[in-house]
């Protein structure tokens, strides 16, 4: 792989809460940048109004943008994820997916709560940044 992730020690360990502190990038890469995708299926509309649900197929919805360009999950650096009316309840189904996805090697991410998303119904929104190396 061409990036890596790193977690210094004197930091917490950012694993089980599913991102990582840092990712370094090698010179020359070249950029993907996926826009926020949220848990539609490929009509547009929300798959489920179960918060999980809508994580899950959210980063599904990644891997198929980043699939367009040739790249996978695994060329995934930095994660912006967006939360709706966001409490500490929110942070297991988030965590558990990241799992699913990177398993432990979790790209850094930033959780921001917001009032809400593009539609009343969406809950989660992700958008990543992948490299190819």
């Amino acid at each position: 792989m061409a990036h890596t992730f790193v977690n210094p020690d004197g930091l917490h360990d950012p694993v089980p809460f599913g991102y990582s502190h840092t990712a370094a990038v090698p010179g020359g890469s070249d950029l993907v940048l996926v826009a926020g995708q949220y848990g539609s299926g490929p009509d547009g509309a929300v798959v489920s109004a179960d918060f999980a649900a809508q994580v899950r197929q959210a980063f599904r919805n990644v891997g198929v943008a980043l699939a367009a360009h040739g790249l996978d999950l695994g060329h995934v650096v930095r994660l912006r994820t967006y939360v709706v009316h966001h409490d500490v309840s929110r942070l297991g189904p988030i965590a558990a997916a990241v799992r699913e996805a990177w398993g432990e090697a979790p790209p850094p991410q930033t959780l921001i709560g917001v009032a809400s998303l593009a539609a009343p119904d969406v809950l989660f929104e992700v958008e990543a940044l992948a490299v190819r190396p």
